[in-house]
């Protein structure tokens, strides 16, 4: 799998911007507080869920089939299975760390 590189981009009053680099692609995230909280149960990085996501993105398509803009909440639209398999990713991480 390429590199994922997430930078926050900034921090609004309901949530945070991205910019991803994968491979020399750039993709433009947001994610709304409250979604964070739904999948981490209000713990650890923002930052982490966002490269998780994209993770799980690059396992089911290519990276120039992935929106270069997006709200994250959306992946669940288009891979209903996402929000079950992200937060056993991100309590696996958890558990680690």
């Amino acid at each position: 799998m390429e590199k994922i590189e997430v930078r926050k981009e900034a921090q609004t009053g309901t949530g945070w911007r991205f910019i991803v680099l994968v491979g020399g692609e750039e993709y433009y995230v947001i994610l709304d507080k409250e979604y964070w909280q739904k999948l981490t149960w209000g713990r650890g990085d923002p930052t982490e869920l966002v490269r998780c996501s994209f993770e799980f993105l690059l396992t089911r398509e290519s990276k120039g089939s992935i929106l270069t803009r997006f709200n994250l909440r959306e992946i669940n639209r288009y891979f209903p299975e996402y929000e079950t398999e992200i937060k056993k990713q991100i309590k696996a991480v958890d558990s680690r760390g």
